[in-house]
């Protein structure tokens, strides 16, 4: 599946608001929205248009797109998903995307970022219900078990991030045990377990119009 490598900076300043896609470095000065929070590009010092309507609405789409790190087509997929399912649309689009192996590899603190689990777990370094998995969009469901494999269990980067992320908690959807590097899915997320600062219904309309 294809992904964005250009420079995720940008994006946090396109959005004007960290996404945190660079892990660690989100949380210090050195974040690009600590130093400059202006939109990239040559304009970028321009005034920031208000916007309203179909700016606002694409807008949600872009930042919920970037924060889980899925292009075009696959969002799309995944909002027709939703669409089919009983339920919110908009709550079940981000409950279909939380249940990422990639961000649940994030959020169960073995990355310091989406993306970095989304590497970890192409290179084969999870298992689910002690099964190698390397699909990072592979979803996973209530009582599953991931696991680092035990071949990987010294890999410096998941040390790295785990002591990274100490401070930063485990929703409460997922349960996680540090000693056998392992975490279980409690129950399917609620819109109030995903800390995202975004209006999905905003989303449904747009692709709704």
């Amino acid at each position: 599946m294809a992904r964005y490598i250009g420079p995720v900076c940008r994006l946090c300043r396109r959005e004007g608001m960290k996404l945190f896609l660079k892990g660690e470095r989100c949380y210090t000065e050195k974040c690009a929205i600590e130093k400059r929070n202006l939109p990239p590009g040559q304009h970028g010092k321009a005034r920031r248009a208000k916007l309203a309507g179909y700016g606002l609405q694409l807008r949600e789409k872009q930042k919920v797109k970037r924060i889980y790190g899925v292009l075009e087509n696959q969002f799309r997929r995944y909002f027709e998903v939703a669409e089919r399912q009983r339920g919110i649309t908009g709550e079940t689009l981000l409950q279909l995307l939380e249940r990422r192996l990639d961000n649940v590899v994030y959020r169960l603190g073995f990355s310091t970022s989406r993306a970095q689990g989304r590497q970890l777990v192409r290179h084969g370094h999870f298992l689910v219900n002690g099964r190698k998995v390397d699909i990072p969009s592979f979803s996973v469901k209530a009582g599953d078990v991931v696991t680092v494999r035990a071949s990987s269990a010294k890999n410096t980067t998941i040390a790295h991030a785990q002591e990274e992320v100490k401070g930063r908690g485990v929703p409460e959807w997922l349960a996680l045990d540090s000693d056998k590097l392992s975490g279980r899915i409690v129950s399917l997320p609620t819109r109030e377990q995903i800390n995202l600062p975004v209006q999905e219904q905003l989303i449904v309309e747009l692709y709704s119009k």
